[in-house]
């Protein structure tokens, strides 16, 4: 018969909320997995490699793959197991109360309690709606800015009008010859600073427009487009040397939806202590919904914080409601002393 290795906690999800969940449960000492659906650690944070994150607490401003290097060393503190490729698809509560979770693939998972980090789910790209548009993804069509260097000196359109496409227009805008931004609607949803910001700024917005048609001489990049008012149906032509699209991401939670969630339309309704309705499972960063959410890598952190507690007492109600700060967890000694940050 097989051997079931059982964990204390396993974690879906290996965004930024799992990640420092996982580090925290090691300082509860629990026996931790992490299971991520793609090849990498990071979720979402590795789509935007070079963007710059100003709002982590006690850091200065840091691009997101130096986040994810950092998030994944001190995730890895206490040695978690970590799952890479695999998508969760199936639970099932058996006779003795462990949860058995199954992947797309097959592979069975136990474990005491669940945390679900899966953010809104499998995230896609939406793809530019013109026929044709990608065979132009292996030159010059971009759904994301992964070098800020392949643009430089370039003349650069931007479609889409949210934090991320603001974000590139402010970070290609000192380098690129010109950034042309070109949105349906007036407004735009990233931060106000940021939308000031680009507005003052030498890029060129153009509302309520929309991207019609790519142009190519050649047949392999993109030389002209056309746009199109929203209203009015009127069309302009412009050259460009690079179009990157940001239209959003489409995602899908997939079979997890039908586990029984008490789910909205992007994510579960969790207390305040972030319990799911279904017990033993919890909910943490944008997977979870509450009266205060906080949307911020901040918030992300907290949540993992209560929702990790919660598993702790769900499994000893007897446990302490926290763990003891870093300074005062007898766990860190030890490595303290192997960084030479204490006398021996």
């Amino acid at each position: 018969m097989e051997k079931i290795e059982l964990y204390d906690v396993t974690i879906i999800g290996g965004g930024p909320a799992g990640l420092y969940t996982a580090f925290y449960s090691g300082m509860r000492e629990l026996k931790t997995k992490i299971i991520e659906a793609h090849d990498a650690l990071g979720g979402k944070l590795l789509t935007y490699p070079e963007k710059i994150i100003w709002d982590v607490g006690g850091m200065t401003p840091i691009r997101c793959e130096k986040l994810v290097e950092q998030l994944i060393e001190q995730a890895k503190t206490f040695d978690p197991t970590i799952v890479l490729g695999q998508q969760v698809v199936g639970y099932e509560r058996l006779e003795d109360g462990t949860i058995m979770l199954t992947a797309a693939s097959g592979e069975k998972h136990y474990t005491k309690t669940v945390i679900m980090a899966i953010g809104y789910g499998i995230r896609k790209m939406a793809k530019l709606d013109i026929e044709g548009a990608d065979r132009y993804e292996v030159t010059n069509l971009y759904y994301t800015v992964q070098e800020l260097e392949v643009f430089r000196g370039k003349h650069v359109l931007i479609s889409g009008g949210g934090d991320s496409a603001v974000d590139w227009a402010n970070e290609l805008e000192p380098i690129a010859a010109s950034v042309t931004v070109v949105h349906r609607r007036d407004s735009f949803g990233g931060l106000e600073r940021n939308v000031t910001r680009m507005k003052e700024s030498s890029v060129t917005v153009r509302t309520p427009y929309r991207l019609r048609a790519l142009h190519s001489q050649d047949g392999k990049r993109i030389n002209e487009v056309t746009i199109a008012h929203m209203e009015t149906e009127a069309e302009e032509r412009l050259q460009v040397e690079a179009v990157v699209v940001n239209h959003g991401m489409r995602s899908d939670y997939g079979p997890i939806r039908d586990w029984g969630f008490n789910m909205g339309e992007w994510n579960v309704y969790v207390s305040e202590k972030m319990e799911t309705n279904i017990p033993g499972i919890f909910g943490a960063g944008d997977f979870a919904n509450f009266t205060s959410k906080v949307r911020l890598i901040a918030g992300a952190f907290t949540d993992g914080v209560l929702a990790l507690n919660s598993a702790k007492l769900f499994m000893d109600p007897e446990a302490f409601e926290v763990a003891f700060v870093s300074s005062h967890n007898e766990v860190f000694k030890e490595k303290n002393k192997a960084l030479g940050l204490v006398a021996e």
